[in-house]
């Protein structure tokens, strides 16, 4: 019962945190270190929490952390994403299972996709000419509470 309550609770701060990286993501265009880290660093808690192994458990989630960073630092480095973006996808892969961080990247590119065609019309629409900035925190946070959404569902009633 105990690890149900560790495990709700951090569910329940990281969709917390989700929210807040995609609010100041809209206001600033940041998503913070600390925020980031703050995220990753709890993830071995949620391991615990959620009885996972160190093999092989604990090292795929690792691997997929890695190889999203990987993924994402070169889209980075095209100028395709942000650096704050990069990070919280590689501490949400941390917490996610493989095949829910490939649905949490699909509904975040839907997500993204329907943010900038809507930021472009506005921004036509007002008839700017500065470059498109999108804030991507936000479709990164829609498509990570996509998939923690029904896992909080999962948890019995705590009495």
């Amino acid at each position: 019962m105990l690890m149900t309550i560790v495990q709700y609770g951090l569910l329940i701060a990281l969709a917390i945190a989700l929210l807040y990286a995609a609010f100041t993501d809209i206001r600033s265009r940041t998503i913070a270190n600390w925020l980031n880290l703050g995220i990753a660093a709890f993830a071995p808690i949620f391991w615990w929490a959620s009885g996972l192994s160190l093999w092989p458990d604990v090292a795929i989630q690792l691997g997929v952390a890695l190889s999203a960073f990987a993924v994402f630092a070169g889209m980075f480095a095209l100028g395709m994403m942000g650096g704050g973006d990069v990070k919280l996808l590689t501490a949400l892969a941390l917490w996610i299972e493989p095949n829910a961080f490939l649905q949490l990247l699909l509904v975040m590119a839907v997500a993204g996709g329907l943010l900038t065609v809507g930021m472009a019309v506005v921004h036509a629409m007002r008839k700017r000419k500065d470059k498109l900035a999108i804030p991507y925190g936000v479709a990164i946070a829609i498509g990570a509470l996509w998939v923690l959404v029904p896992r909080l569902s999962q948890f019995p009633t705590i009495a």
